[in-house]
């Protein structure tokens, strides 16, 4: 009786449990379907109010609005445009990487320490290279400012050398023309501050006034690249400087031993002399006397300062592609295409197809402006090696090279776009070179001037948000044209998809309130 008992009153407790248990889960049930239902009512509400204000809109409403909504998008498209051609990138692209992704945590910078490590000793080569890459060079070919740069500007009235290039020229002038020992010589003083000065005519005055001092070699450089008009007038300044330059050179030889003093004012005197001398040979070379300008450049210069001011490029465009006109010009003149596709190659048509490709690869601008694809503008005064501005440089001076051989022309035009099959796409690596660095379109847009159309290799493609600007402009110009010509059946249309998309939203409410009430159920008879 006792045990009997004891199972009688266990059951009891048992069954109480189990039906508190039952009524606070059915309780919590009914709260949950309320709370859903409630949405669902709340829902109703907003839907019957916007049912309401939606009857009340006129068809001009809606004119309005895809009109307002499709001249906002065009503004975004044209900047977007306009951002993207002068600076190479999608402005908001650029504004999400840069501002927006490390607010929202897309960095991450719980990486290990030992993968940065990795990943950056990985790609030490390939930054040292890249920097050696995109290093500016004097152009050796470069212009005279008075006598081509000023005349340009009179006759078309535009700027062809942009302020990064002239500054550069400037600190190269300070480095060869300007010593520590300048103040002792009043001539060298004044023209230690003109090689400073910004404003051209500024340093043409500082010229004459060290001339009005004594004779000064850096006074008649400046006067024969910034003053002559002409050529002729250029190379009679140059040769006064010559005669001043020779004999500060040859008193700096016999005292540059006597202390760090002389060595400074002999190395001076030393580029003054190379400099004269280089442009005095560009002179002759102007002129037409081009065997003269070979033999002054075979004259006995002082090497060590000649190799130092005359630091040559290791791989240029000019030596890629004098290369591969020399061995075109063996085959050019016989080269067809037509017949080139049934026979084959010869030895001697597969080597010059081969060093255009190799040119080609080097600096992939050329192509262009020796076909006359491209328009033509002056070099500036200094260039990037394997960018627009050597190719400028290159072209503008053996263009007629490529001329005088019959067929080069056509041979290039045929076998240039070649290159392009053998190079992997994206440029992880090059082919016969190095891949093309990715900072030649930055720094080229800052050597040239604005009104030139840089060439960028590789052709990138258009950012993802001009794309999306330009159909959301043209999608919602075409509703504003369809909501102007149709105005009564576009606001049908309009009610019909705000209540298709009420109508889908109260179906989702629906689906997640089914799902809600299955996985309690389920929940609950696998507890019990």
């Amino acid at each position: 009786a006792d045990i009997y008992g004891a199972v009688h009153s266990f059951r009891n407790a048992v069954c109480t449990i189990t039906s508190i248990h039952l009524f606070y889960c059915f309780y919590f049930l009914h709260l949950k379907l309320v709370f859903m239902f409630r949405v669902d009512l709340l829902s109703f509400g907003v839907f019957s109010a916007v049912s309401m204000f939606l009857n009340t809109l006129t068809p001009k409403f809606y004119v309005a609005l895809t009109g307002t909504s499709s001249l906002i998008s065009g503004l975004i498209l044209i900047f977007e445009w306009w951002y993207f051609r002068k600076y190479g990138t999608s402005f908001i692209e650029q504004v999400s990487v840069s501002h927006l992704r490390p607010l929202l945590g897309g960095v991450d910078n719980s990486s290990p320490n030992s993968s940065s490590s990795s990943s950056s000793n990985g790609d030490a080569d390939s930054s040292r290279q890249s920097v050696s890459e995109c290093k500016v060079w004097r152009n050796p070919l470069n212009l005279f400012r008075g006598a081509e740069y000023n005349r340009y500007t009179w006759v078309t009235g535009r700027e062809p050398l942009t302020y990064y290039d002239m500054n550069l020229s400037a600190q190269d002038h300070q480095t060869f023309f300007t010593c520590d020992s300048d103040h002792l010589r009043p001539a060298d003083a004044i023209m230690q501050k003109a090689w400073r000065e910004r404003n051209p005519q500024a340093r043409i005055t500082a010229a004459h006034e060290a001339l009005d001092l004594e004779d000064c070699a850096t006074a008649y450089i400046l006067l024969a690249e910034e003053e002559a008009t002409t050529i002729v007038e250029a190379e009679k300044l140059f040769k006064q400087a010559l005669k001043i330059g020779e004999s500060c050179y040859r008193r700096s030889q016999q005292l540059q031993h006597h202390g760090a003093q002389y060595e400074a004012q002999h190395r001076r005197d030393t580029n003054v002399l190379v400099y004269i001398k280089r442009r005095l040979a560009m002179c002759s070379r102007k002129l037409g006397r081009t065997r003269e300008a070979v033999k002054m450049m075979r004259d006995k210069f002082p090497l060590l300062s000649m190799f130092k001011y005359y630091i040559s490029l290791p791989k240029s465009a000019t030596i890629c592609y004098t290369a591969a006109l020399l061995k075109a010009r063996a085959v050019s003149d016989k080269f067809s295409p037509e017949a080139a596709s049934r026979r084959g190659l010869s030895t001697a048509e597969m080597n010059a197809v081969e060093a255009i490709h190799r040119a080609v690869e080097f600096n992939p601008h050329v192509p262009k402006y020796l076909l006359e694809m491209k328009s033509l503008i002056l070099p500036p005064e200094h260039i990037l090696k394997r960018g627009d501005s050597e190719a400028i440089a290159y072209t503008f001076f053996h263009l007629q090279h490529w001329k005088r051989v019959e067929g080069a022309l056509n041979l290039l035009h045929c076998t240039w776009e070649g290159t392009f099959r053998m190079i992997p796409y994206p440029l992880e690596k090059g082919h016969l070179f190095y891949p093309y660095p990715v900072c030649t379109e930055t720094a080229d847009r800052e050597l040239l001037p604005m009104f030139h159309e840089v060439s960028v290799y590789p052709k990138k493609e258009l950012p993802f948000f001009i794309l999306f600007t330009a159909g959301l402009c043209s999608f919602t110009a075409m509703l504003a044209l369809l909501t102007h010509q149709f105005p009564e059946l576009m606001g049908v249309f309009a009610k019909a998809v705000i209540w298709l998309s009420w109508i889908i939203e109260g179906q989702q409410h629906r689906h997640w309130l089914g799902l809600h009430c299955t996985v309690f159920i389920l929940f609950f008879l696998k507890e019990h």
